[in-house]
């Protein structure tokens, strides 16, 4: 069956369509992963997006339900140059055409997706429309695509009730504001207690468990968007107890204590962003998904200050927080997919909680 993607700005692909076959329309963003396209699809942060991967051939090795991110995949639609048909792995439990088909997610194969990326990088980010259908007059569907927005991703991606993975270390608090396995997995394996809670909750609840640390997770969105969960963020920051946060959790972090945000033009999603720490000069090679960053020039000096830079754009990656057991990332240090360059920052955290790497 033939497909079409429809950009905001007039642009037509024509392509084959895979997984459902309904319509959508989203915000269309690039991934330059080689491998990890079953981590990309169940990563909560891909919300009210559609994802175009750029590495030309996607599905070779299957699905495998052990290294899914979250319950269910997350973006609108996904958009591929060649689909695999037949994957090859002794892991494999599913083909990718058949797991999009059964979460209901379209997407399109079989067009030029390096055009594709070069006009989201040149033009930016944009909203578009995958479709079966053969419009005569573009004005409808056009219409339609520029009136989209992501709005209220946070809530729908975060759990509903409380989660305890058991551990004999330190108890941590992780607010999950749309977070990925591994961060759970990897406190876990330095022998933590994680208990989940939903976005929602409050401080106080939080602070009355008395956790030896909080982590506050990565999610999708624009980060200006959750007001409520700013206040609550505030008030764990005026805490003394140690926290460390990745991505969304990083952008809220700097909103509660008197920052600014701000979107890229078309963002940081791949698993080769190279970070450097301001620290020691040392440059790490990183997993990233955000289309949001901090403006460093925003930042009270005697609150926080930048602690990381990407080398390709100079944005801000870090913050260490003044007189506070605090510091927070863009980047993903748990990775999955994507390098483990930066998993130091888990034993670093532990340690911030008095507890042995």
């Amino acid at each position: 069956m033939k497909a079409f993607l429809i950009l905001e700005d007039g642009t037509i692909f024509e392509g084959t369509s895979i997984g459902s076959a309904k319509e959508v329309i989203s915000e269309i963003v690039f991934n330059t992963s080689m491998t990890g396209y079953l981590e990309v699809l169940t990563d909560p942060s891909y919300a009210g997006q559609a994802v175009v991967m750029t590495y030309p051939l996607i599905g070779n090795y299957g699905i495998c339900r052990d290294d899914m991110e979250s319950q269910r995949p997350w973006p609108d639609g996904f958009i591929v140059r060649e689909l695999s048909r037949i994957p090859s792995n002794f892991r494999s439990g599913d083909t990718i055409q058949h797991f999009l088909e059964t979460c209901d997610i379209p997407g399109i194969s079989g067009i030029d997706t390096r055009a594709l990326t070069k006009i989201l990088r040149e033009k930016g980010t944009m909203n578009g429309m995958i479709t079966t259908t053969v419009y005569a007059d573009l004005s409808e569907p056009l219409g339609r695509i520029s009136q989209y927005s992501v709005r209220g991703v946070v809530k729908a991606v975060s759990r509903r009730e409380k989660l305890v993975l058991p551990g004999d270390g330190k108890r941590v608090a992780l607010l999950d504001l749309g977070t990925k396995n591994n961060i759970a997995r990897s406190l876990n394996a330095r022998g933590c207690q994680v208990t989940v809670y939903p976005c929602d909750t409050t401080a106080e609840e939080i602070l009355a468990s008395q956790p030896d640390g909080i982590m506050l997770s990565n999610g999708p969105g624009d980060p200006k968007e959750n007001v409520e969960i700013i206040k609550e963020i505030r008030r764990l920051y005026e805490s003394e107890v140690p926290i460390f946060a990745i991505c969304l959790g990083h952008q809220l972090m700097a909103l509660a204590t008197g920052a600014d945000t701000f979107k890229l033009k078309y963002g940081h999603r791949g698993g080769n962003h190279p970070v450097k720490d301001l620290e020691t000069g040392r440059v790490y090679i990183t997993s990233q998904n955000h289309g949001y960053a901090v403006d460093p020039d925003s930042l009270d000096k005697s609150v926080a200050v930048p602690a990381f830079v990407n080398v390709n754009d100079n944005t801000n990656e870090g913050l260490r927080y003044i007189g506070k057991n605090i510091f927070t990332v863009q980047y993903h240090p748990e990775a999955c997919p994507g390098p483990q360059d930066s998993a130091y920052l888990f034993d670093r955290f532990i340690t911030m909680m008095g507890g042995k790497r």
